[in-house]
This record gives structure tokens, sequence and C-alpha cells, in this order.
């Protein structure tokens, strides 16, 4: 089990550095100058030089690159080429918007997907899972910066329910929650429907049903919980995403997650700024994917033992 942890952290590891070298790369590659958009095209060509100077874009990119990643080594992200404010402070402002939003999704889409799932498994082939599986494939067709100015449109400007935008108590939270949960739920609740099939389908669930176990019992305490392994992987890597920062539904909402932060950074050609968005995203992704091993390993023993029965 630890030499399978050991060798998903390498990999990861391994993924992340790739990961930070193509986006520098591609970011400095764009074209645009970060002087020009902080000086203006009118400054003088002395004072962009000096500004090229003082920010060390002037050296070569691979420079560049070394010096980013030794920076890292230290723990040090840079400065923001546009507001000069360091880059730790500004991730550390968005970071709890991003995890709030992340969380609101998950429960949205968890308490949608599962009865959904289940009810489609259970009462196949009727009315029910005709009616999950329509709304399923909904949600998986709407997009989410078509569904977020609808969800704005409705219950913010005609019903006055909501704000519009903005992160400004609970009630801001409901409409890009509901905006990524349902995304979410739309293909939870296909995993969770054709794993289930699966396993109602199999022996012991037979066996469980003959000594006189009630249906609710056979459905959830038998039949869900060995059917949560794909569940579970999809909901890692959803996690992942809603962690990284859901770019649209955070620009759509005016929502200052670290999502928003990104866009921004990139509209501005803050190259240090994005560079330390995507890290913080690929960790996101590295922490969510060993957690979601962890649970494996809790779910289904056989992993633990190296998968001897």
């Amino acid at each position: 089990m630890l030499n399978f942890l050991f060798t998903r952290l390498l990999s990861a590891l391994i993924v992340m550095f790739g990961v930070m070298c193509m986006v520098f790369f591609l970011i400095h590659l764009v074209p645009g100058d970060p002087v020009d958009m902080m000086l203006g095209e009118s400054a003088r060509l002395a004072d962009r030089e000096a500004m090229r100077v003082a920010l060390g874009l002037d050296q070569p990119l691979l420079v560049q690159l070394q010096q980013y990643f030794v920076n890292l080594t230290q723990f040090d992200l840079g400065t923001s080429l546009h507001s000069r404010r360091p880059i730790s402070e500004m991730l550390l402002e968005r970071l709890p918007a991003t995890l709030e939003l992340a969380i609101a999704a998950l429960v949205v889409a968890v308490a949608i997907a599962f009865p959904l799932g289940v009810i489609a498994a259970i009462r196949k082939d009727t009315l029910w899972d005709r009616g999950a599986m329509s709304f399923s494939l909904i949600g998986m067709s709407i997009p989410n910066f078509w569904m977020g100015p609808v969800l704005i449109l409705v219950f913010s400007l005609w019903l006055g329910w909501f704000p519009v935008s903005g992160r400004d108590g609970i009630g801001s939270l409901v409409l890009p929650a509901i905006t990524l949960g349902t995304a979410l739920a739309a293909v939870l609740s296909r995993m969770v429907r054709s794993t289930l099939l699966e396993v109602l389908n199999e022996d012991y669930i037979r066996t469980a049903r003959a000594k006189g176990l009630s249906e609710s019992s056979v459905v959830l305490k038998h039949g869900l919980r060995n059917a949560l392994l794909p569940v579970i992987t999809l909901l890692g890597l959803q996690l992942g995403v809603l962690l990284g920062g859901a770019v649209i539904t955070e620009t759509v909402f005016s929502w200052p997650g670290i999502g928003k932060l990104t866009i921004e950074a990139i509209l501005k050609r803050d190259y240090p700024v994005v560079q330390a968005c995507v890290l913080l995203i690929s960790l996101a992704y590295v922490f969510v994917n060993v957690m979601t091993d962890l649970v494996y390993a809790w779910v289904d023993p056989r992993i633990r033992t190296g998968g001897k029965a």
C-alpha cells in the first residue's frame, strides 16, 4: 500500500513539473507584452526597457524558468507584475471563496445525484427512470456559461430572490453552487444508476433478499456501498476540477475565487500569477487524487492487501 501511494505521489509530481513548464512557455508565446499593459503603449522606450530589466523579463526564458523553480523551493511564489503584491497573499485571499463554492457545489451534486441514481436503478425502465435520465441528459447538455445567466435572469432580475453577482452572504452562493452542482449531478446520477444496476444483479444481493432483509436495507447497505468505487473516482476527479476553480462560473457570477483570478492574470499578462494559479490547481488535483486512493483503500480492503482476496 505504501509503495502504491509513493508511486502515485511521484508520478503526480512529474506531471506537475511538466504542467508548469508547459504553461510557462505557452504563456510567454502568447502575443502581447506585460510591460505595455502596465505602462501603456505611449510609454517611452527607455522606460519600457527599464521596467523589463526590473522585472527580469529581459533574461532568456530558460533563465526565468530556472529562477522560478528556485523560488518555489524557497516557498516564494513571487510578486505580481501588475499589482506588485506578493502572490501568496493574493492566493490566500481568493482560496476561501473557491473552497466555499466547491464544497457547496459538491453538496448540491450529491444531494441531487444519489437519490436520482438510486430511484432510477430500482425503478428501471419506468417513468421514474426515464425522468431521472432525461434530467441527467439535460444537465450534461447545458453549459455553465448558459445556465448561469439564465439563473441570474430568472431568480435575480425577475424574482429578486438572490444577488446578481459577488460574494456577500449565503444568498450569493446559491446560484453559483446550483450552476456547478447540477452539471456534476447529471454525470454522477448516471454513474450511480449504472453501477448500482450491476451490483443489484449479484448473487449476494439475491442472498440478502432471501434472508428477508427489507428492500431499503438491501439497496442502501449492501448494494450502494459496493457500487461506490466508480462513484468515488468520479467524485475525486470532479472535486479536483471544483477546487481548481470553475473559471466560467466564477467569471459569470463575479465570484472572487482562483478561477476569476486566473482569468484576470491572463488578461493582464501577469505571468507569475498565472503560474501560481496553475500550481495551486495542480496541487489540488494531486491532493484530491491521493485522498481518493485512501478512500478506495477504506472502501475496498483488497487494495490494502495488494489485490489479494
